[in-house]
């Protein structure tokens, strides 16, 4: 194929246009697709860029990859869980209990390098919109929000008013996403985010990190730290 008008800088980015053409079965079930030097160049970003996006999507099961032999896409894919974006709000309201939030905080800091990475943020100090909120039920903690949001990708986020609004409603209403990234955890709770969700020190919590990006760039990764008793259900589809 020849090269794209404009190049894929992000993996994600990478990842969306492998999937598109597996999709349109361009590349088949069982079908080897390019190697990581020639969708490179293809793409016109580094091959560190692919190699990142074609991880992801062995990790999926949407490709298969092997050592000297390459990638083909994967004859009979692995059923997968289907994550939704949920509303937090929505999903407390729906369990018959009052919704309630509290903003702690909501300012442009230096991302740390760990939400540097899953940004796509290049250069020390490079700067993001940091929230940090507890969204309650029936006046209780139910679930901590610690998020990032990156402003080349929703610069509106600025101007918003986090604290009439929360910001996984705000993204929702105003930063579409075509992909993400989710990595479920338990962890006991440290100090800071214990004293938030009204814990002991060190108890056993759900976290959930996630990472979704738009068109062209990530958008936002954030830490969503359960109490103790939270139940995730999705949907498996093959």
């Amino acid at each position: 194929m020849p090269p794209l008008a404009t190049s894929l800088n992000t993996w994600q980015s990478v990842q969306t246009e492998v999937l598109r053409r597996i999709r349109a079965r361009i590349w088949k079930p069982g079908e080897p697709i390019p190697n990581e030097a020639d969708l490179a160049r293809e793409f016109g970003c580094a091959r560190t860029t692919v190699n990142r996006a074609l991880r992801a999507l062995a990790e999926s099961g949407i490709v298969e990859r092997k050592r000297k032999s390459g990638t083909r896409v994967a004859l009979h894919p692995v059923g997968r869980a289907v994550f939704e974006i949920p509303l937090i709000r929505k999903e407390i309201e729906d369990q018959g209990r009052r919704y309630g939030y509290t903003l702690v905080c909501a300012n442009e800091a230096a991302a740390p390098s760990r939400v540097a990475y899953a940004l796509g943020l290049k250069g020390d100090g490079t700067t993001a919109l940091h929230v940090l909120a507890v969204h309650l039920a029936d006046g209780q903690p139910y679930v901590l929000e610690d998020r990032w949001i990156n402003l080349s990708a929703a610069p509106g986020a600025l101007r918003a008013d986090f604290t009439a609004q929360s910001a996984n409603e705000w993204l929702l209403e105003n930063a579409p996403y075509i992909g993400g990234e989710l990595v479920i955890s338990a962890a006991a709770c440290g100090e800071a985010e214990a004293a938030l969700l009204d814990l002991k020190e060190a108890a056993p919590v759900l976290i959930l990190e996630r990472t979704t990006w738009g068109e062209n760039r990530p958008v936002t990764t954030v830490r969503l730290w359960y109490r103790p008793g939270h139940r995730l259900i999705s949907p498996l589809v093959s």
